[in-house]
């Protein structure tokens, strides 16, 4: 357009400018700021404003940031109990599918138990503007935890409204443009997984089990728990599912064998895979070297991990 006929034509990043006008002294512009982060927006809406302010004829400009909601696919990944590697895959499967080309955020919302900081490596404290906390990155994904908001080693000693307000702080956070958003709950089913069904209604859950039968009848429960609600199972993972002697090479299963597998069956949900019991996973992962951000065994049986998943997402329910 003609600057003569439009004294707002020649403003700074005009491919972002979606209108503009300039009525009575006043201009008003709108500007797209999807992708950008808050820092990266804010530079913008300062850059735009000092330009249309210098403009003959402007005694007062006016920003308007808008951006557009991305798609976000919400999954819930729980466990009937404790102790049987949920966090592990949970930052592990995370991190697989930043390496398949999808833009991941995790969040810890394991209230009693934390360990997102550790498995990743950095316990920094995310910042926070406009009411909203940033999340921190790492290995290719952003995550926030409960953990980050206490010191290590301390307690949240948190009813349930507490942890529920939290949980919900995480969720609304900044995850900019994140299309997979992966949720580590708690063991077990109570107020934190009804509190996120209830509030963001994932779009899928994934359960992890041992092939043990103890950890299977709490997987279970699990499993029925999301039925109840018409959160869809996605499936299983049978965690620690074999182990190879770094001596003999020989495999053993010192979990049982096939149980995962069989209650899938039972349940009518899929396996979406096993993960073997593996020294090395185990001292990556204390190290804060999470096994998928690298090459080798261990990275490729989460990367067929994430491949499946990406797979029954993209499969029309019928």
């Amino acid at each position: 357009m003609n600057p003569h006929l439009d004294p707002l034509a020649q403003l700074p990043h005009g491919e972002r400018v979606r209108s503009r006008k300039l009525a009575d002294g006043v201009a008003t512009i709108i500007v797209d700021a999807t992708g950008l982060s808050p820092a990266e927006a804010k530079t913008i809406e300062d850059e735009v404003h000092a330009a249309a302010s210098r403009v003959a004829g402007v005694k007062d400009a006016r920003i308007a940031m808008t951006a557009a909601q991305p798609h976000r696919t919400l999954i819930a990944i729980g466990s009937g109990k404790g102790g049987v590697g949920k966090s592990t895959v949970s930052a592990n499967l995370a991190i697989a599918l930043a390496k398949a080309g999808k833009k991941v955020g995790l969040i810890d919302a394991d209230v009693y138990g934390p360990s997102q900081p550790t498995l990743l490596g950095t316990h920094s404290k995310p910042e926070a503007a406009n009411d909203r906390l940033i999340p921190v990155e790492a290995h290719g994904i952003r995550f926030l935890s409960l953990g980050q908001l206490v010191s290590p080693g301390h307690a949240l000693a948190w009813r349930g409204p507490m942890a529920t307000g939290a949980l919900a702080n995480l969720i609304d956070a900044d995850w900019g443009d994140a299309e997979l958003l992966l949720v580590d709950l708690p063991p077990g089913t109570g107020d934190v997984q009804l509190s996120l069904i209830q509030r963001s209604r994932p779009a899928g859950a994934i359960i992890v089990s041992t092939p043990q039968d103890l950890s299977l009848i709490d997987a279970r429960r699990a499993i029925d728990l999301f039925n109840k609600t018409s959160v869809p199972v996605l499936g299983i993972v049978e965690n620690m599912a074999s182990y190879a002697c770094p001596h003999c090479g020989g495999v053993s299963h010192p979990f049982g064998t096939g149980g995962a597998e069989a209650a899938a069956v039972e349940m009518g949900v899929p396996l979406l895979g096993r993960l073997p019991l593996s020294l090395s996973i185990r001292e990556a992962s204390d190290a804060g070297r999470p096994p998928a951000s690298s090459a080798g065994p261990d990275a490729e049986a989460f990367g067929a991990l994430a491949s499946k998943l990406l797979e029954t997402l993209e499969t029309p329910v019928r």
